[in-house]
């Protein structure tokens, strides 16, 4: 590494610490008025934010603000629905990625503008600054929610993937004479390495019906937060045999019969998806080398002919 080189990074490092640092400061005291009218209407989250120390009230700053941007531009508050399907439930996880929402924008911005004044000198001009300060912001403000999107998507899959085992499951438990609640305690209790994800979902349902919630509200609020079809369909049948009564294992094996199949015509789609792409991978790859292969020793001899006759 040449000292040249060895100094932009150093500079680039105090430039984005400098950044980094100046952004908290800032996001402290533009949140303090708001934080100290939040401490008298929410005096638990002030008693959190003590107990956590400077650290967790500096934290809770930041989330503020970064509460404040996500409402600005989630109008439609996705971010809610993505955190309950992420599982990021807690205030501790919800208060990191407000803080990340309010940060990311600024510490991007810091590292654009140290790659534009130690970077080449064809980009020391003003125009490429904008450019670079503009889209990291954008960038900055894009990252958190790709990030908890992903996060997302990642935890229903994996949920879609435990609905077979959970209708199983309920098959046993409601063959054994348990009722919805108990079913739901057993799975909580027993099921957890078996259904880690929904075992979460159902401990918190669980919670609720032993607060006094009411088993249809709670079991519809779960399937409208998760959205997966699989997971609505069978809780839909739950809420129906919970509220009317009735047969409960011939519907829930129905419903495992119509998912199986729906898998069955995804994973066909997704074998003819790859054969086609596969397709396209023999063309670019091995037919260029298929063509060498054989045509390869005709072309030679051609080219020692030609080369004789001339000579």
């Amino acid at each position: 590494m040449t000292p040249t080189l060895f100094a932009a990074l150093v500079a680039s490092a105090i430039v984005l610490g400098g950044a980094a640092l100046l952004a908290l400061i800032y996001l402290f005291w533009t949140a303090r008025d708001s934080s100290r009218m939040q401490r008298r209407l929410m005096p638990e989250r002030a008693q959190m934010a003590r107990e956590d120390g400077l650290g967790g009230e500096i934290l809770e700053s930041i989330a503020e603000r970064g509460r404040k941007i996500e409402s600005a531009l989630d109008s439609n508050s996705e971010s809610g629905r993505l955190l309950i399907q992420a599982g990021w439930r807690a205030q501790g996880a919800r208060t990191v990625y407000y803080a990340a929402q309010a940060v990311a924008p600024l510490l991007l911005a810091g590292l654009a503008f140290g790659a534009w004044m130690f970077g080449p000198e064809k980009l020391h001009r003003s125009a490429f600054l904008i450019l670079m300060l503009a889209a990291a912001l954008m960038l900055g403000l894009l990252l958190p929610r790709m990030v908890l999107r992903s996060v997302a998507e990642g935890r229903v899959r994996r949920i879609k993937g435990e609905i077979p085992m959970f209708i199983h499951l309920l098959v046993l438990l409601f063959e054994a004479g348990l009722s919805t609640r108990q079913a739901f305690a057993s799975l909580v209790r027993d099921g957890r390495g078996v259904l880690p994800e929904l075992g979460r979902e159902f401990e918190l349902v669980l919670r609720q019906l032993e607060a006094g919630g009411d088993s249809q509200e709670v079991l519809r609020t779960l399937a409208a937060s998760i959205e997966l079809e699989d997971l609505g369909s069978v809780l839909a049948l739950l809420r129906q045999v919970d509220r009317y009564g009735g047969e409960v294992r011939e519907p829930l094996l129905e419903a495992l019969k119509v998912i199986e199949e729906r898998r069955s015509l995804d994973m066909r789609e997704m074998v003819n998806l790859m054969s086609g792409r596969m397709t396209v991978v023999m063309v670019a790859f091995f037919f260029p080398a298929l063509l060498i292969f054989t045509g390869g020793p005709a072309f030679v001899s051609i080219i020692q002919a030609l080369r004789s006759a001339s000579g």
